[in-house]
């Protein structure tokens, strides 16, 4: 799977994009009271800006599904290989169309299994992607839907990520 690791990435990555504006906002707050004053970014690009669906502060609304171990319990292995194959194929087809940013399970064997990032702004857009899965309609999987706020500069993360991905994952 070409999207399973690059989760953990893109989540420091955002969580250091944050950082770094909040950084850049308290250094610039209180500088001068009487002054009501925007800084502009010098490396601002604004074709980048709009092909990633920035707003002003090169943050765009994502929805994320946190994908749960489902209530089918009682699928045999050669039945889960099939569904993890048919899985792997949806999430490698939702990327191609854009509409997932990124996926990727998580370490462990609980009942958080992973996650997805959609390119959505709503919930229902969300919910049927998600329901596209074979392993959510299987019931091996469920989801839960949460609206993000996150760095536009995610959208640029699946071709980043083909760039350095050697091998591609399946199962």
């Amino acid at each position: 799977m070409k999207n399973t690791y690059r989760v953990f990435s893109v989540m420091l990555f955002a969580l250091l994009l944050w950082n770094c504006q909040k950084e850049t906002k308290e250094k610039t707050e209180g500088t001068n009271p009487d002054q009501n004053h925007t800084e502009i970014n010098s490396k601002f690009d604004s074709v980048k800006a709009a092909a990633y669906g920035a707003d002003a502060y090169g943050m765009k609304k994502y929805v994320i599904a946190f994908l749960k171990r489902g209530p089918n319990k009682s699928v045999d292995s050669l039945e889960k290989s099939k569904l993890q194959r048919a899985h792997m194929e949806n999430i490698n087809r939702l990327a191609e169309e854009g509409k997932l940013v990124l996926a990727g399970p998580f370490f462990g064997d609980g009942d958080l299994r992973g996650i997805y990032v959609f390119n959505v702004d709503n919930l229902e857009d969300a919910e049927a992607l998600t329901n596209s899965d074979p392993s959510i309609q299987a019931g091996v999987l469920s989801m839960e839907l949460k609206e993000w706020y996150g760095s536009a500069a995610l959208m640029a993360i699946n071709d980043l990520h083909y760039s350095i991905s050697k091998n591609d994952i399946v199962e």
